[in-house]
């Protein structure tokens, strides 16, 4: 087991390898640039989550910057008792251990994830995706260095770099001990880290958000958060995929009809319900599973409902779980709706873009989880802990 490090040593392994990746810049852009040579897919997300660009390590650089700047979240006390008997009870945050992380095609996690992990006090395992594997190397490369020159062990941040059968391998019968792993990225990857993993899971990076539009909606202000929230990140968790329209919302047509002219500038493809497949430039759809996908590009479905409870409903049962907006002037009619939504982050006349640990004031995140166990929504570095209990006695007997 890795011997538990103090503040300072954490803080100055991150503050070591910020050094490092400053330094060694170019030798990661020219890693991540044979990556981007290889990748011969067409998947638009994921071909944005994979390339590293100067905007992308002053990210990577800032979140460790960040890091170092927030308290320490180890031995936090939680809960404090003293017994009739004089037995000391208090319960305090702790590292998990050793935490896996398995995600697809973008190398800032390997710097962003393992950061937060070795901060909290965990040992991290990284699987990145095999279209990443120059760059994730080259960032892991970058860590052993900074845990060497601080005289630290390299086994705090390890990668394993398994193909698909090594890794279910390694989840039905993890050769080391692992106590949390979190899969980030599309529904297969999750749904494959469920089947075979034997620990606990924390689920991450699914979306299908949805954007309620109530009947009292401002209507300008609702056509820049729809425009923001579908074009600007398609490769995000926090995109919208759905919009929900109130059937009695004043100047509706006119409204709808400038709604799919904007999308139309960014060729979204637009496809409707049967109230709105009418409308020129959309079109129907005849499966309704389409309501439970998650896009991941320039797509996006309308739909009509007559109710606040029909739009919660309805967002209830095909959304991620995610987030998910309210676009209203009515206060008591967006806490209703806020209240009643079953998603991690939910919002009044905001874009669902802000589902970020970055933009709620974490600095990063590990993962966005949907689960409602252990943390929901963004985990940040206060977040990847567990707690434990110590209790301190003179002779106490029960």
């Amino acid at each position: 087991m890795n011997k538990t490090l103090t503040s300072q040593q954490k803080n100055a392994v991150l503050i070591s390898i910020a050094k490092i990746i400053t330094e060694e810049k170019s030798a990661l852009l020219e890693a991540n640039k044979t990556d981007v040579k290889n990748y011969s897919g067409d998947d638009l997300a994921m071909t944005d989550r994979l390339k590293v660009d100067e905007e992308k390590i002053s990210g990577m650089i800032l979140s460790l910057r960040q890091l170092v700047a927030d308290v320490d979240p180890i031995g936090k006390e939680l809960y404090h008792f003293t017994h009739e008997n004089g037995l000391e009870v208090a319960n305090k945050t702790a590292p998990f251990g050793t935490v896996l992380i398995i995600y697809e095609s973008r190398p800032d996690v390997t710097v962003e994830a393992a950061g937060i992990a070795f901060k909290s006090g965990n040992k991290i395992l990284l699987k990145g995706g095999k279209e990443s594997v120059n760059s994730n190397l080259k960032i892991v490369e970058f860590w052993h260095k900074a845990l060497s020159q601080n005289k630290i062990s390299t086994n705090w941040v390890e990668y394993l770099d398994y193909n698909r059968t090594e890794t279910q391998k390694f989840l039905q019968n993890p050769t080391q001990k692992v106590d949390l792993i979190v899969p980030r990225g599309g529904e297969k990857l999750i749904a494959f880290v469920k089947q075979y993993a034997t620990c606990p899971v924390i689920v991450s990076g699914r979306g299908n958000n949805f954007i309620y539009v109530d009947k009292e909606a401002d209507l300008k202000m609702t056509l820049k958060i729809i425009l923001n929230a579908k074009t600007t990140k398609i490769s995000a968790c926090n995109a919208a995929d759905k919009v929900l329209i109130n059937s009695n919302l004043p100047n509706k047509e006119i409204f709808i009809k400038k709604l799919i002219a904007e999308l139309l500038k960014f060729n979204v493809e637009i496809l409707g319900d049967g109230k709105l497949s009418t409308f020129e430039n959309v079109a129907n759809f005849e499966d309704e599973s389409i309501w439970f996908e998650e896009f991941l590009d320039y797509k996006i479905v309308l739909g009509s409902v007559n109710t606040d409870e029909e739009a919660i409903e309805k967002i209830n049962k095909y959304g991620g779980g995610h987030s998910a907006v309210i676009i209203t002037k009515n206060n008591e009619t967006a806490n209703v709706f806020m209240e009643s939504v079953d998603s991690a982050a939910v919002y009044q006349n905001a874009s669902t873009r802000f589902t970020d640990g970055g933009q709620f004031g974490l600095g990063g995140e590990l993962a966005i989880s949907t689960d409602k166990l252990h943390h929901r929504g963004p985990m940040g570095l206060q977040h990847l802990v567990t707690n434990k209990w110590y209790i301190y006695g003179n002779g106490q007997i029960r």
